[in-house]
């Protein structure tokens, strides 16, 4: 018994410096099993970056090909809204030009009827017409005087 009393450190130490292999090697552990965490959480944040990214670059995909399609679309229905703006157009332009054409011919009509019949009344009545045409010059003679 004498024997613990008298070199109490020599029993200590080798339990303490256990307790230090023992505590070097529990935080060995430790670090080993934190950089395994780790690596396995950089694994899974670098699977899921390149989940991430194929996620975007399929949206990306979806949003152009669906932009595409609107865009054949609209330029779809503007070219059948301007055919038929033109085929309106070109009706009206049609029927434009076929009343004025009536028009035109109406007038000349009348205007060679208006010929003849004033040279009718004119064969008809010639000391009329002179005496009014020397009135309506007369007229005229006043009027630029002044």
């Amino acid at each position: 018994m004498s024997d613990n009393f008298a070199n109490p450190q020599s029993e200590e130490n080798p339990s303490v410096s256990q307790a230090a292999k023992d505590l070097r090697h529990a935080a060995g552990d430790l670090r080993d099993a934190a950089a395994e965490k780790a690596r396995e959480f950089a694994h899974q944040t670098t699977e899921q970056a390149r989940d991430a990214k194929a996620k975007a670059v399929e949206s990306a995909q979806h949003f152009r090909e669906n932009a595409v399609e609107k865009a054949q679309a609209l330029r779809s229905a503007a070219t059948e809204k301007a055919s038929a703006l033109r085929g309106a157009a070109e009706e009206r332009a049609a029927h434009l030009r076929t009343v004025a054409d009536e028009q035109w011919r109406d007038t000349r009509d009348r205007a060679r009827e208006l010929h003849v019949t004033t040279e009718d009344y004119i064969r008809q009545h010639p000391t009329k017409c002179v005496l009014g045409a020397l009135g309506v010059g007369f007229l005229i003679g006043l009027i630029s005087r002044r």
